[in-house]
């Protein structure tokens, strides 16, 4: 079995200087997928649950597809809550079997943010699972508008929370379908003088290759979500697959065939960051 925390994975990445996907998982197709390229790549994954994922699959459900997963590989495999709003929802996570709790406060006041966060902290330390926490307002393509990280802030949140990673707004925002954004380095290096937590990237689809290889070898940037990347490579699989024989009409065999192509995009994804058993992009 090769269940890991959040900190099993990223405390390495930070030290051997690389980074981990956070991939965000809408079923079972593509979480399987998922970790059969983490395999393939011979490096730790992160499968993440986030609100939409959540809204279809309930957590206990979830919980168990992704400790089923891990106990069958051969990587260290986390099972992650991605954006938890509630104490409540991060509580059914934990008990469901979640090896990682994200919890988002970043719409509220610092103060508030700060004292949420750092309960969620206790509650996973106490179970002895990881925590990450957001400062700054990662945004959204076409809607809410980022706030960015302000590294004293970070520095303050990360002191008080005692999160074991950190998610920063530097320019990234969620759900950006192509790779036109770029990051503000100078503003994560600020970030990271402040403190030695391992800093998280949400967004990342919308961050160009080069760039993720390069922060994850040079910055404290030890984990980046992809999520819209992954699922654009899916839409298009399961569009070639049902468009191959209009009459077929079995989900089973429709859903297939998005495993190979899924697994190929995804190994792509994850062979940037440079784990050490991947070869560097």
């Amino acid at each position: 079995m090769t269940l890991a925390t959040l900190a099993e994975v990223l405390q390495p990445a930070l030290e051997r200087g690389y980074a981990v996907g956070g991939l965000v998982c809408l079923g079972w197709e593509d979480m399987r997928a998922y970790v059969a390229a983490a395999e393939a790549e011979s490096a730790p994954v992160i499968l993440q649950a986030g609100p939409s994922c959540r809204a279809h699959t309930p957590l206990p459900v979830l919980g168990k597809m992704f400790r089923h997963l891990a106990e069958g590989a051969s990587v260290p495999v986390v099972a992650h809550l991605d954006h938890g709003y509630t104490a409540e929802e991060c509580q059914q996570a934990l008990d469901s079997g979640f090896t990682s709790l994200m919890y988002d406060g970043s719409r509220k006041p610092l103060a508030q943010n700060i004292d949420e966060t750092a309960a969620i902290a206790d509650m996973a330390h106490a179970a002895g699972i990881s925590c990450e926490g957001e400062i700054g307002f990662v945004g959204y393509f076409g809607g809410e508008t980022s706030a960015g990280t302000d590294p004293a802030e970070a520095a303050k949140f990360a002191a008080e929370t005692g999160v074991d990673a950190m998610a920063i707004s530097v320019g990234n925002v969620h759900l950006q379908q192509d790779q036109s954004g770029g990051l503000d380095e100078a503003r994560i290096r600020a970030i990271q003088a402040t403190t030695d937590v391992p800093l998280v990237i949400h967004g990342g689809s919308g961050v160009p290759v080069t760039q993720r290889s390069a922060l994850a070898r040079n910055t404290n940037i030890c984990k980046l979500n992809i999520g819209t990347e992954l699922r654009m490579a899916f839409g298009a699989a399961l569009r070639d697959a049902v468009a191959a024989d209009p009459a077929r009409f079995d989900r089973v065999q429709i859903l297939a065939e998005t495993h190979d192509p899924v697994t190929q995009a995804a190994r792509a994804v994850i062979r940037a960051f440079g784990a050490p058993g991947t070869t560097r992009a």
